[in-house]
């Protein structure tokens, strides 16, 4: 009887093709929806490597799911190609050196977090295929995370409706299972419409959109001193009128990013802001239109998972970094804050250390501080159960959507995270579809959580994804 495990084998088979994949991804970074060359990389690879491809998915452009094997429990492994505005940056280098000026770059690590998860794919596959066993690998190309939340609409229009259980990922500098914390978020465009007038001539007569947006702002100022301690609530100035202070504005749009770490509670804050918008309408004698742009839910924890991922992390150990690796995590500490430093192993509970990189596995719920975001892998985790694991691809301190991840995104370390979380993410597919108990027990808490707080997808109904042509993306 063969006790070893053969998804290091297939992984190694596989791991060269994709670390290509992950650096043209690198080279070719594209904002939300608008990941058409990333998309097709994917595609292109997922049929090279005898997947069955699904190409628009849930209606999105750059959306294709890979499926292998036949019959059993449908697992899922989620993959991200988006990138982010303003983050472009010379791969390598310890200091600032934008490839294009003020172009976008994978400041996340998104190139290597969808290429790694295509990698766990391909070596499910040839397991399932080697051992001739029931299940079935499924690989989402997932655009949008990035503000767009695709996986949200993705959720709400049935593309995990047959999964039994998700996995997924994410770049960073320290190798844990993630915390199941995430705020809840809708990112809704307020339009107010008034009157254009003379501004010296004739004010009287006219109703100024941009009054209304800024007393809407006072009113939601003085709703944060009775909002729950965890809500959140930002804006941005997507049109404020024009650039004539002697026209009365007629239209102005703000976006406001509301958020709250329980999904209930986020939708009733969305609810008080929406009251507010209506109060400045009302005093500027102008209308509003509020029209959501995205959405996304919190983070249901599955404990049996996240405790499963910890297994497997401990069995496979730290990254095999070496002394190349940190003697470049080493040029790039030297650009980050004490602060940044910090703040990282504050997560893991743990005081700064003069470690470079992470070649170790950090404690299972350290209860260190938690500093929280939002993603669409959120609405998933309500669908099916779900773990995330995070895994060193980068120095330590390193923060997200910096120039210094982009920098780090194709070097020698990053490939060794990629290829490292791929193998933790097969070997937990490989258990759950070995072992029915644990993927009965996953599912039964699901469903227990589901039990108590029903699930109610943040985006209605009637709201469409805002998706690009290739056309649009690609001038």
């Amino acid at each position: 009887m063969q006790n070893r495990s053969t998804i290091p084998d297939h992984i190694a088979r596989h791991q060269e093709d994709l670390k290509g994949l992950a650096d043209r991804v690198w080279a070719t970074p594209e904002l939300l929806y608008g990941e058409f060359r990333s998309c097709d990389a994917h595609t292109e690879m997922l049929e090279a490597k005898g997947f069955r491809v699904t190409r628009n998915l849930a209606g999105l452009p750059t959306a294709v799911m890979g499926e292998a094997g036949e019959g059993g429990p449908v697992i899922a492994i989620l993959g991200e190609y988006d990138a982010l505005p303003g983050l472009s940056q010379e791969a390598g280098v310890d200091f600032h050196s934008e490839v294009e000026g003020g172009g976008n770059g994978h400041g996340c690590g998104h190139n290597l977090l969808g290429s790694a998860s295509l990698l766990a794919a391909c070596a499910l596959k040839d397991w399932l295929a080697a051992t001739g066993t029931p299940g079935r690998v499924r690989y989402y190309g997932c655009p949008a995370e990035e503000g767009g939340a695709a996986k949200a609409f993705m959720v709400r229009d049935g593309a995990f409706d047959d999964v039994d259980a998700a996995v997924t990922w994410h770049p960073g500098g320290i190798t844990r299972v993630d915390d199941p914390l995430a705020l809840a978020n809708t990112r809704i465009d307020f339009t107010f419409t008034g009157r254009s007038s003379h501004a010296a001539a004739t004010p009287h007569l006219g109703r100024s959109a941009l009054d209304a947006v800024e007393l809407m702002s006072v009113g939601v100022n003085y709703l944060r001193e009775h909002m729950v301690q965890d809500a959140r609530i930002h804006y941005a100035y997507l049109d404020a009128g024009g650039r004539a202070p002697n026209v009365v504005q007629s239209k102005a749009t703000v976006r406001y990013s509301i958020r709250a770490l329980k999904l209930p509670e986020m939708l009733s804050l969305v609810e008080r802001v929406k009251k507010v918008a209506e109060g400045a309408a009302l005093m500027t004698e102008t209308s509003v239109e509020p029209k959501v742009f995205s959405a996304v839910s919190n983070h249901l924890e599955n404990l049996t998972l996240d405790k499963a991922m910890q297994a497997v992390l401990e069995e496979i150990g730290g990254v095999p970094f070496d002394d190349a690796d940190r003697a470049y995590a080493a040029k790039i500490r030297a650009t980050l804050t004490e602060n940044d430093i910090a703040a990282e192993f504050a997560v893991i509970n743990q005081p700064p250390s003069d470690e470079l990189l992470c070649d170790w596995v950090a404690p299972f719920r350290p209860g260190g501080e938690q500093m929280l975001g939002s993603t669409d892998v959120g609405d998933v985790t309500w669908k099916v159960p779900t773990t995330e694991v995070l895994v060193a691809t980068a120095a330590i301190g390193t923060p997200l959507h910096s120039w210094q991840m982009t920098a780090q995104g194709k070097s020698p370390a990053a490939h060794k995270g990629m290829i490292h979380a791929a193998t933790a993410m097969a070997r937990l597919g490989e258990k759950l579809i070995s072992d029915p108990a644990l993927l009965a027990e996953a599912k039964r808490e699901h469903a227990d959580r589901l039990a108590r707080s029903p699930f109610v997808s943040p985006i209605p109904a009637e709201v469409q994804a805002p998706i690009l042509t290739r056309e649009e993306a690609l001038g």
